[in-house]
């Protein structure tokens, strides 16, 4: 599958960027987020790489005959309209496992939000362990996992470096990319 898949990205004209994590344990998001094919590509990184990552999904995408198939490709499904104690449990998941990557997209969705989701940073610095930005940029055709970095407590101060990290990404519907602004708790 991993040969395939790099097969496959350089058919597409994808440019690899394989600085993988040289960890077990971190927490992935990945930026900008914008169409469906973010979800193939994505894919494809994971396996080109050999990436062992849990991703998260609205729950209605593992419906019918994709449930068994998304779940053994790392997917955990999530019900966004039900309060479960996701940021916990998988914070826990981490103090259970030996090895664990969890991907998000922060924003949540692929339409154009006016702030970034949090939850990815409150399981990352909660479990101690570092943030991975991937990122997807249509505009020059790279994907990968372009910097690794561990949470300091101070999100306003962290995600200075998240955004100045994504500054330059362009999505596959520019139109549709999320402001770089975080979401602030009331």
């Amino acid at each position: 599958m991993q040969r395939l898949s790099r097969i496959i990205l350089k058919l597409l004209g994808w440019q690899l960027e394989e600085q993988q994590p040289e960890i077990h344990k971190y927490v992935l998001i990945a930026y900008p987020h914008t169409s469906n094919w973010d979800f193939i590509l994505g894919m494809l990184a994971k396996w080109a790489m050999g990436m062992p990552l849990n991703w998260v999904a609205k729950h209605s995408m593992f419906r019918g005959p994709f449930r068994p198939l998304f779940i053994a490709m790392g997917g955990v499904p999530l019900d966004r309209s039900k309060t479960s104690g996701f940021i916990q449990n998988n914070i826990e998941l981490f103090e259970q496992r030996e090895c664990f990557v969890l991907g998000l997209m922060p924003e949540g969705t692929r339409s154009k939000t006016e702030r970034l989701k949090t939850g990815f940073y409150h399981i990352a610095h909660g479990a101690s362990v570092p943030l991975a930005l991937a990122y997807l940029d249509y505009k020059h055709k790279t994907l990968g996992v372009g910097k690794v970095m561990e949470t300091c407590g101070d999100i306003d101060k962290d995600f200075l470096l998240i955004k100045d990290f994504y500054q330059n990404r362009t999505g596959c519907n520019p139109q549709n990319q999320s402001e770089l602004v975080i979401e602030k708790k009331k």
